[in-house]
């Protein structure tokens, strides 16, 4: 009886075995999609300028872009890149008619600053600010 019930046994494992390559092999030789655009390539874009590329510490700069693709009232929040990793600094506006934003940034850490601005999932190219 034992013998039979390991037979039975072997027999489903190599079944399985046999039909989990048989679909590995299937799925190997199906094309897989194309590449889809980044979302933040979807939505639209963002332009970023300063008015200052050199400020000292506890200065204000003025931060201006505009927007494609974007709806108005979106929220726009600056940000800074620290260690590697974007951060968001407590400066931020909405967009208004015509697609574009404005505000103002007090920059205090000393040293090159790597300013973009962000909505949603779209970000602008980054702008280095000198802050002595």
């Amino acid at each position: 009886m034992k013998s039979i019930l390991r037979a039975l046994a072997s027999a489903t494992l190599s079944a399985t075995l046999l039909a989990g390559a048989a679909a590995t092999s299937y799925a190997a030789a199906t094309p897989s999609p194309k590449a889809t655009p980044s979302v933040g390539a979807e939505q639209g874009s963002l332009t970023m300028t300063v008015d200052k590329s050199q400020v000292k510490a506890g200065d204000t700069v003025h931060v201006t872009g505009r927007t494609k693709g974007l709806k108005i009232g979106s929220k726009v929040v600056l940000q800074h890149r620290k260690n590697g990793k974007w951060n968001t600094l407590k400066a931020e506006t909405v967009v208004k008619n015509g697609s574009s934003y404005a505000m103002d940034a007090k920059l205090n850490t000393k040293g090159a600053e790597e300013l973009r601005v962000q909505s949603g999932d779209v970000s602008s190219p980054s702008v280095t600010v000198t802050v002595l």
